[in-house]
């Protein structure tokens, strides 16, 4: 693995560890709860960014496209009852994307699918899609962390250091 490899799994892995903190001890029932204006909750981000590293490990391991689920619409909604599974497949999902991402060359080009936002989307390098991960990671981790902070006054910077 090379150094730049290491450094960019080692930022990913950094903000999914800050937003994993933010799941810390929820129930069910306090993940779905809606604590601002916004329709976002814990669990419907943890669900969004389960389908987030799942669709683009999909891309990235050139899997037939689009990937499953990259056009629905319910992505940040999350009604089950067992929070326990949800971050397991989080997990999952991570540990599968860190694997594709070992395996691939940074530089490698790979397609990407039609969407309505971009109809005719240019090849996208596997270093983009990890940066672009770091980002989208990072900017829910922030949601997230708000959120947690209006449903109970958890404060999930100070937690990082328990």
């Amino acid at each position: 693995m090379t150094m730049e490899l290491n450094d960019l799994l080692h930022e990913l892995n950094d903000q999914r560890r800050t937003f994993r903190v933010t799941m810390r001890g929820l129930t069910a029932a306090e993940a779905v709860k809606r604590t601002t204006v916004s329709e976002l909750t814990l669990g419907g981000l943890l669900k969004h960014l389960t389908w987030c590293e799942r669709g683009w490990t999909h891309i990235l391991t050139e899997q037939p496209l689009p990937p499953p689920g990259m056009l629905d619409f319910d992505q940040y909604t999350w009604t089950g009852n067992d929070f326990g599974e949800l971050l397991a497949s989080y997990d999952e999902a991570v540990r599968a994307t860190d694997e594709a991402v070992r395996t691939a060359s940074l530089d490698k080009l790979v397609p990407l699918p039609s969407a309505p936002w971009d109809q005719d989307p240019q090849p996208m390098s596997i270093r983009r899609i990890v940066l672009h991960l770091i980002r989208e990671t990072a900017q829910h981790a922030g949601h997230a962390d708000i959120l947690r902070e209006t449903l109970d006054g958890q404060s999930t910077t100070a937690s990082l250091y328990e």
